[in-house]
């Protein structure tokens, strides 16, 4: 099986375990705060990661440092701080086919800013069309499910935080590095810089919380099989595929979300949305092709 294939089917696993953690995110908020889960999640992600990989990264200066740095706040730290707290505003549903617009924003970035693809009118027509499907979703979700709007907005911003993530990590692949390693420098950084929002966001830290089997469950599941083994997954594959390729994978994750948050939180799949989600996977279908 050849190192590409590999990459391929690596997505495709994160990306499905990816697809159920909204539910477990919208579980979890019932008992903690978004930054409570949040902070929980990358602290048992970063523990596990220090055990399989216990030596230190040694990077070449700051200007490596930097870009770790910066995967930590947008991929960890912005990015999961809004997607957790759109969830208390939206549907788990919801929040994931909006971000399926990752894709189009990756490689938007991945031309304009590494000058690695050539975007043709093709890609532009399948843009449209995922983004008609977007705000479909989103009129669907304040004019007639009467949910506030406020959480898809929050989403939309999230994949632009998540695009940028994507182009961060395709520059750390550049540095040879072990791909646990830099993941577990982008977990630590993370937790570092979501320090400051402790001030601002309310938390409580009931312990007692965490005897209830359910959430127990579901914070062992986001820390380490969403969090600390598929990020290092997604980074690898990334890393052999290339940002814009990989990011096409988030496309399956709002099938797996739309199909668990139906049965396992009774939430509504009108007609709006079924058209939507048609739109966004058609803009994918046309945004792939060659002139």
């Amino acid at each position: 099986m050849t190192s590409s294939t590999l990459g391929h089917l690596a997505a495709l696993f994160t990306v499905i375990v990816w697809g159920t953690t909204f539910i477990s995110t919208k579980i979890l908020l019932f008992d903690f705060s978004p930054l409570e889960i949040l902070f929980y999640r990358f602290s048992l992600g970063f523990l596990v990661l220090c055990l399989a990989r216990p030596r230190r990264l040694k990077t070449r200066g700051w200007i490596e440092d930097k870009f770790l740095l910066a995967a930590g706040l947008c991929g960890i730290t912005l990015y999961f701080l809004l997607e957790n707290i759109a969830l208390l505003y939206t549907y788990a549903s919801n929040v994931c086919l909006i971000l399926a617009f990752v894709p189009f924003l990756t490689a938007l970035f991945s031309k304009f800013i590494l000058g690695e693809d050539n975007l043709n009118k093709t890609f532009f027509t399948g843009f449209v069309c995922a983004l008609s499907g977007i705000l479909l979703i989103v009129y669907n979700s304040s004019a007639i499910l009467k949910l506030n709007p406020l959480g898809d907005f929050l989403a939309l911003l999230a994949a632009l935080i998540w695009a940028i993530y994507s182009i961060l990590l395709r520059k750390i692949s550049t540095f040879k590095y072990d791909t646990i390693l830099c993941t577990r420098n982008i977990f630590g950084y993370g937790l570092l810089l979501m320090l400051p929002a402790f001030l601002f966001l309310e938390t409580t830290f009931d312990l007692s919380l965490l005897n209830d089997y359910a959430n127990r469950f579901n914070l062992l599941y986001l820390g380490i099989c969403a969090s600390a083994l598929c990020f290092g997954t997604w980074s690898w594959s990334v890393n052999i595929l290339g940002p814009v390729k990989t990011s096409m994978y988030i496309y399956v994750s709002p099938i797996v979300t739309l199909i668990t948050s139906a049965i396992i939180l009774d939430e509504k799949i009108t007609f709006l949305t079924i058209l939507g989600t048609l739109l966004i996977f058609t803009g994918l279908i046309i945004s792939g092709r060659k002139n």
